[in-house]
């Protein structure tokens, strides 16, 4: 909670001590504005419990409190509701503390290490509309974490091992049996092959389809693979072009999606703790042996419903996908020190990781404190509600999308920005597809509509960027110090002014919530005020020099809360638009 916010629930719990009561305190803004800015609710809770009458209760706290400074009026409600309204001398110095040090609002001292995992593109595969979520959300995340105190380590966890690779290289040697590659007496040096992104997006459905309709290629790309997990001299210098090929137009692509990572790490690092993670859990005794498998039993007695064993080699002896991630948390926990890892995935995989979870926390691999969690989302759908597809029926291509949404943004520019008119409309594009992204809860699917969600009017990141924008120009064109606010002159400006005090409380909930929808939803109301306070006064042409210079300040901490807020979503502004 904001520290002036706690600093009166605290005045408010000493009363209540004084009335014999050892009672924790919290206010919440009011839901009945006209009442009041803020209520406390816990009288009739804390009456009851003590067989009184709570309105006679709420009276005698209220006597207590009323002349606090913080407090223009104190009145008790219905049977025991107390309503708040906050002076504007306690209103101007939170604002006039915020704009001194804007961290006040967001800083919670939470002192923790987290791990994120977000991202986890395939190699060789096309980024498509469904990675959108994963990057978008965990980077939000991250930046969220960092906002409260947090310190963090990401990683993309590229999905770089297993058949795949085997039918792509295949496919590949099909193609060019003559490179060195595939020479009995390759030994690691360079070879002549130009190999590009366009190639693998070409190859990898190819080879994918002719192995699933042959058993005899399957087979073949299975011993490939076998024999590049135990590296194959030229399959191995072969996987590891196809990795950097790969990764480098993923990487060119998140970053025009204002994603970044610590590590780019992949399965195939996973892959080497197998070995003695396996070692680890034989010898304690976790690993059972059901039809030529290997498994570990996670059925807890608590379970209503089915839980499956967690397969960690398959009847085939193939290692299985949920032993790769098991083995990533067994690398993690020893390369690295944090508190929580989170997931992020779609919501369809809790059964995946809540078996990965508690085979990792039964066989100790992780321990009590570490907390792992999953955090799933829904998907992002075209606007009939279905999955985003291309003209020609196939899933939509990340770049199309950031195309598609960048030409409908440039659209929508002033004919007078010639410049960098191109970077311009892609920033806003990138600001209007996150926005989108992040504005419903992250469990919820949504309808991805181009028109409707870069519409500079309504809820939209395009809003938000022009509004912002328009922020900074009035702040340009004022000659006036911003240093100060001395006045509050309107109700409006109070609703804004109330609206920051609430600002910490919801990006605790946010980070609590592993959610941004509330950050987003903030954003938009704050935004939506001042524009409604900026279309009824004339912030420069006002000839009081109080209520001018008050009115620029309030427009500058506005300003850089946005700013703020819009980097917390991995939102970048444009110079105009």
């Amino acid at each position: 909670m904001n520290y002036k916010i706690n600093e009166i629930e605290n005045k408010i719990k000493e009363s209540l001590n004084s009335l014999g009561f050892n009672e924790e305190v919290t206010i919440n803004p009011s839901n009945r504005p006209e009442l009041g800015d803020y209520q406390y609710n816990g009288i009739m809770p804390l009456a009851k419990k003590n067989k009184l009458n709570p309105v006679e209760l709420a009276n005698k706290l209220i006597n207590l409190i009323k002349d606090f400074p913080e407090f223009k009026e104190v009145k008790v409600a219905g049977p025991g509701f107390i309503n708040l309204k906050f002076s504007d001398e306690f209103l101007l110095d939170f604002m006039n503390k915020s704009h001194a040090d804007l961290t006040i609002n967001y800083k919670q001292d939470i002192n923790k290490t987290i791990f994120l995992d977000y991202g986890g593109p395939n190699v060789a595969k096309v980024l498509h509309v469904g990675h959108l979520r994963s990057a978008n959300i965990g980077e939000a995340l991250k930046r969220l974490c960092q906002a409260v105190g947090c310190k963090t380590i990401c990683d993309v966890h590229l999905g770089d091992w297993g058949r795949p690779m085997g039918m792509v290289i295949l496919e590949i040697k099909t193609r060019f049996p003559d490179l060195a590659y595939f020479k009995e007496d390759y030994h690691g040096e360079e070879v002549d092959f130009n190999l590009t992104n366009e190639d693998l997006l070409e190859l990898y459905p190819i080879a994918t389809s002719k192995a699933k309709e042959d058993e005899k290629i399957m087979t073949e790309a299975r011993n490939i693979n076998y024999e590049l997990q135990n590296k194959h001299p030229g399959y191995y210098a072969l996987w590891q072009k196809i990795v950097q090929v790969s990764v480098d137009e993923v990487k060119r692509l998140y970053h025009d999606l204002n994603v970044s990572f610590d590590l780019w790490e992949g399965e195939s690092d996973n892959f080497y703790y197998i070995p003695e993670m396996l070692d680890y859990l034989y010898g304690k005794n976790m690993i059972l042996e059901s039809d030529n498998a290997k498994i570990i039993p996670v059925k807890e007695e608590t379970d209503n419903k089915e839980m499956p064993p967690l397969i960690l080699i398959k009847s085939n002896g193939a290692v299985s996908y949920e032993a790769t991630d098991l083995a990533a948390i067994w690398e993690r926990v020893h390369k690295y020190k944090f508190d929580e890892i989170w997931y992020l995935t779609d919501k369809r995989q809790e059964l995946h990781f809540t078996q990965v979870f508690r085979a990792a926390k039964k066989s100790g691999i992780a321990n009590d404190k570490l907390k792992l969690i999953f955090n799933g989302f829904g998907t992002m759908n075209g606007p009939d509600g279905k999955p985003f597809k291309t003209r020609d029926g196939g899933v939509m291509p990340l770049a199309e999308l950031l195309d598609n949404v960048t030409t409908e943004c440039e659209k929508r520019l002033m004919p007078s920005i010639t410049e960098k008119r191109e970077e311009i409309a892609r920033t806003i594009a990138v600001g209007a597809i996150k926005y989108a992204d992040l504005l419903p809860f992250r469990t919820t699917d949504y309808n991805f509509d181009i028109e409707k969600f870069t519409d500079l009017n309504g809820k939209t990141g395009t809003y938000l960027l022009y509004s912002t924008i328009r922020m900074k120009s009035l702040l340009n064109k004022a000659e006036d110090n911003c240093d100060q606010m001395t006045t509050i002159s309107t109700d409006i400006e109070r609703n804004i002014i109330i609206t920051m005090l609430d600002l910490k409380r919801i990006i605790k909930r946010s980070y609590e919530n592993y959610s941004l929808n509330e950050i987003c939803e903030y954003l938009y109301k704050i935004t939506n005020l001042y524009n409604n306070f900026y279309s009824e006064n004339k912030v420069l042409s006002e000839e009081n020099s109080l209520k001018r210079t008050s009115w620029l300040t309030l427009t500058k901490i506005i300003y850089e809360n946005n700013l703020y807020l819009l980097n917390i979503l991995g939102i970048n502004i444009p110079e105009k638009m």
